[in-house]
């Protein structure tokens, strides 16, 4: 029986096997019985490299933050998550960058942090905006039928928890449900590129 510690492109913690390309961290979610209890505990969402100087980490450790996985980075941004400082430091420093030339600086961490954590929670529920689809940058995740799609290309590519599977063009002219966080597609929109899942690449 898989763990729940799957995020989706909505945020959704779940329970489904593999662990994804990228690890990701809201503070202690979970019991001492490896259950979750809550989805986030602090406003710094991080996505991190999977392996980094040989760590070893017992998943769901009691009192220990909660590993969460995500298929790729783009799933990560898509959940409101952005890079780790420590094991990521050249694509946190490259996203800051842009972060502060997108919207004034300079921006730390927390400055990045609360406003993410501003545009990514409408309450309890995932926050979403309405855009052309057409206008979108290649990253970018949007809400289709009730299933995340991914932004690449001239096409959609359907999010599933080992890979992208059901292509669709993506429409010229159509406004779409953003669930990529506003501040992110920006950063996206600036020249920001995540890393995408294999399954992605037609050849």
């Amino acid at each position: 029986m898989p763990l729940q510690n799957r995020v989706t492109p909505f945020g959704e913690i779940v329970a489904l096997e593999g662990r994804g390309l990228v690890m990701g961290n809201r503070g202690v979610l979970h019991d001492d019985g490896r259950r979750i209890v809550r989805s986030s505990q602090v406003r710094r969402w991080i996505a991190c490299r999977i392996e980094f100087r040989g760590r070893r980490r017992t998943i769901m450790a009691p009192r220990r933050y909660t590993e969460l996985f995500f298929l790729d980075e783009a799933t990560a941004l898509s959940a409101g998550h952005r890079p780790c400082r420590e094991c990521r430091y050249a694509d946190y420093q490259r996203f800051r960058s842009l972060w502060e030339g997108c919207f004034g600086g300079p921006a730390g961490a927390d400055a990045m942090d609360m406003q993410l954590h501003r545009e990514r929670l409408a309450g309890k529920t995932k926050r979403i905006f309405r855009s052309d689809a057409g206008a979108l940058p290649d990253g970018t995740y949007v809400a289709l039928d009730g299933d995340a799609w991914l932004v690449l290309g001239d096409e959609l590519l359907a999010w599933s928890g080992a890979g992208y599977t059901t292509r669709r063009p993506r429409p010229a002219r159509m406004e779409v449900e953003v669930l990529t966080p506003r501040s992110i597609v920006a950063i996206l929109a600036a020249g920001f590129r995540p890393g995408i899942h294999p399954s992605a690449d037609r050849s």
